[in-house]
């Protein structure tokens, strides 16, 4: 059984530092954190550190128009920059010196624009839904945060869409046309009624449920195709959820609402369109890539299809002599969904409150490219994440130079749950600490996952589950480097990985195990590990040795195998031990190896 004793500091400050950050460059956790005071007299208190930070204020770049209400809240946070109209080079040439971008559907992010960034560019805002604008796997990989704005406009684009359903279907925009050209067309313009048709929904999100919920006051039938909707919200509006064959072949109106994606990319062509039931009508207010206009128009012309209504196009704004929008059975508008007064100033008041958020360094709730980690969750798991860092950058350290770092393991012990424990963020933060001390790459919870793939850096996670009571998340979180050699060789454990374990207490990260011994120092500062013959003594040589050259220690602890056999001596300090002041703890006769690991 290992034995311990603990020393305590004298002094024992937290540095005026955000610890909490998943990136120096792009913070995304508050920095305000508990931590423990311990002295030889005073018996232990908590304190609440508040980091602040001393940098200039943020530059957000605003490449479209946004409404007073959204700028407001903007410059009340930052420098705002509003450029619109800008040129792809333009915006290139002016990413790199801004923290965040907000667009609209008109301005292409690309791979380019992230990479001329630098490595500043923290947040992307995109006021509105669709982001296909937006190269994700670029922001990405640049650490990046995508935000949309998904949910001020939804009703505003349900509501065009229905506008375009029963216009088209009363062929309102031609009427009026007529009318004003001096002319009387009333048989011309004989519409169709809508009630007991079938209306398919295709993409049964946010914008096509309110377009179900719409068309069923109107008294229509409303199937609806999408692979990821849950068969039980549809069934309790009364939608049925059907292939997308049978939504072709059995709809009277269809109406789309899905993203633009490869596997989206004019999915109604010649093909589709021959399956659908002769006389169709069409509205999309999605995405005007969904649609071969071409083959659109070649429908409209043989009489498969009988009107279509858009409000989005592939091209946009579509070219004045484009067939497709001088059709005479064709109803169109310039992207109008989201043009409500209502929901564009929703629009800038929901963006520009994700993407001020995202600056301060919280998680926001419309995060495209990043796990979605609650808020009670992210305040319970908080010194947890810290703890996950360290012996992330414990581990690394441990190993022997010219050792690949291929295969980690990592452990969780907990007395929750599987289903009661996210461990996306902890293990993200687990990557950050095994590759930032070895890497010139910027780590946070968008990029964790892509770049441990890129390096070949398998992570894999195990969960113990413990009797008792689970108020807290964890017990322990332990790491674990496989085929490695180390140059400490007692973090070696018995079944040959390269291991450290540590646990939070009274909200500080602690190392409680190096290999197979027992210790217990705080996570502050930096760490001196030796190994040495259990002697009395030890403890105030290599003291004295850190004194003499003003080293502070902060917490020391021993971990013995048997009184007067090997020990393992964990020493924090405050500063960084000169090489000769190393040299003399290393020739020490009693330690038999040491190693100095920085945090």
């Amino acid at each position: 059984m290992a034995a311990s004793a603990t020393i305590p500091s004298s002094s024992f400050f937290a540095k005026n530092r955000n610890h909490l950050s998943l990136s120096p460059q792009n913070p995304f956790l508050s920095s305000i954190f508990n931590v423990s005071l311990t002295s030889n007299v005073r018996r232990r208190k908590q304190t609440t550190f508040i980091v602040l930070s001393m940098d200039a204020k943020p530059t957000v770049l605003v490449a479209e128009k946004l409404s007073d209400a959204g700028l407001k809240l903007l410059k009340d946070f930052a420098n705002v920059d509003c450029s619109y109209n800008l040129s792809p080079e333009e915006l290139c040439t002016k990413i790199s010196s801004c923290d965040a971008l907000i667009v609209r559907s008109g301005t292409k992010v690309s791979r380019n624009v992230f990479e001329s960034s630098g490595g500043r560019l923290k947040v992307v805002g995109r006021a509105g839904v669709g982001i296909d604008n937006v190269d994700l796997a670029a922001a990405t990989e640049n650490g990046c945060l995508i935000v949309n704005a998904p949910t001020a406009n939804t009703v505003a684009a349900a509501e065009h869409g229905i506008a375009l359903l029963t216009a088209m279907a009363r062929n309102i925009a031609q009427a009026d046309a007529s009318v004003k050209a001096g002319k009387w067309q009333r048989n011309k313009y004989v519409g169709v009624s809508l009630v007991g048709k079938t209306l398919a929904v295709m993409g049964f999100g946010k914008v096509g449920s309110e377009v179900a919920r719409r068309a069923k006051g109107l008294g229509m039938h409303v199937i609806a195709h999408d692979p990821y909707a849950p068969a039980d919200r549809a069934r309790a509006m009364g939608v049925d959820l059907v292939e997308f064959e049978e939504a072709l072949a059995t709809a009277d109106f269809i109406s789309l609402h899905m993203p633009l994606t490869p596997a989206t990319s004019k999915i109604l062509n010649d093909e589709t369109f021959a399956k659908m039931k002769k006389g169709v009508r069409i509205i999309n207010v999605a995405r005007g890539g969904v649609i071969d206009e071409e083959a659109l128009v070649r429908a409209l012309d043989a009489g498969i299809v009988a009107q279509a209504a858009l409000d989005v196009f592939t091209e946009e704004p579509p070219s004045k002599d484009s067939k497709l929008i001088q059709h005479e059975n064709v109803t169109v508008t310039p992207h109008l969904g989201a043009s409500t007064m209502e929901a564009q100033e929703g629009v800038a008041v929901e963006i520009a409150e994700a993407v001020v958020g995202a600056l301060k360094g919280e998680l926001a709730a419309t995060a495209v490219n990043a796990p979605m980690v609650p808020a009670e969750v992210l305040a319970e798991l908080t010194p947890y994440v810290l703890l996950a860092e360290k012996l992330g950058r414990l581990a690394v350290q441990l190993v022997a130079g010219g050792s690949g770092v291929k295969s980690v393991k990592v452990t969780y012990s907990s007395a929750r749950g599987p289903d009661d424990l996210d461990t996306r963020l902890l293990r993200a933060m687990i990557t950050k600490g095994l590759i930032e001390p070895i890497s010139s790459v910027f780590v946070n919870l968008v990029n964790a996952d892509f770049t441990a793939k890129q390096r070949g850096l398998k992570i894999t996670e195990e969960r113990v589950v413990l009797d008792g009571s689970p108020e807290n998340p964890l017990e322990y979180v332990q790491v674990q480097i496989a085929n490695v050699e180390s140059k400490f060789a007692s973090a070696i454990s018995e079944s040959g990985e390269v291991r450290v374990e540590g646990r939070v207490k009274d909200g500080v990260p602690h190392l409680t195990k190096v290999g197979s011994f027992e210790v217990d120092v705080s996570l502050e500062g930096s760490i001196i590990l030796c190994r040495q013959v259990d002697q009395p003594g030890m403890i105030g040589k290599v003291g004295m040795t850190l004194a003499e050259d003003n080293v502070n220690v902060n917490f020391m602890t021993v971990g013995r195998i048997a009184p007067r056999k090997q020990a393992v001596m964990a020493i924090g300090v405050d500063e960084q031990p000169s090489k000769e002041t190393l040299k003399k703890i290393g020739d020490i006769p009693a330690i038999e190896e040491f190693v100095y690991l920085k945090l």
